[in-house]
């Protein structure tokens, strides 16, 4: 019962770190928009936090790390990749495929994302926080 009270919590814990560690690619990206064969990185999230988040897949239950997962994946192991981006290598002659133009707006939003997560998380503790108030009377 309380598992599922802070589901929605967990969740958003997860997308917010994602969007934190996509905010530290994009910055590294900006910081070396000069550097030469310096390649763009990449995070990608949140098709494996929605396949987590799917409750419609079969999951088998492991009781030890080493055992192989049956089906979706749960959130806690829910991976966060950094990737390299070697699509557009011929951006610029030495080399280095970030530009700085779609860098800057990859971060504006991005941090419409992280504002967004944020307010909804302070959402859910408002909820919590009324029902536990509440429940005192």
């Amino acid at each position: 019962m309380v598992g599922r009270l802070f589901n929605n919590t967990r969740v958003l814990e997860k997308a917010m770190d994602g969007s934190w560690l996509r905010n530290e690619a994009i910055t590294q990206n900006i910081a070396n928009v000069d550097t030469p064969n310096y390649k763009r990185k990449e995070v990608s999230f949140e098709k494996a936090l929605s396949d987590a988040i799917d409750t419609s897949s079969f999951k088998g239950f492991r009781t030890d790390k080493r055992h192989i997962p049956i089906g979706g994946s749960s959130l806690e192991n829910t991976e966060i990749n950094v990737t390299e981006d070697n699509s557009s290598l011929d951006m610029r002659l030495d080399g280095n495929n970030v530009d700085i133009d779609a860098e800057m707006a990859l971060m504006a939003k991005n941090n419409i994302t992280y504002d967004t997560l944020t307010q909804k998380l302070n959402s859910e503790f408002k909820k919590l926080r009324s029902v536990i108030s509440e429940g005192r009377r």
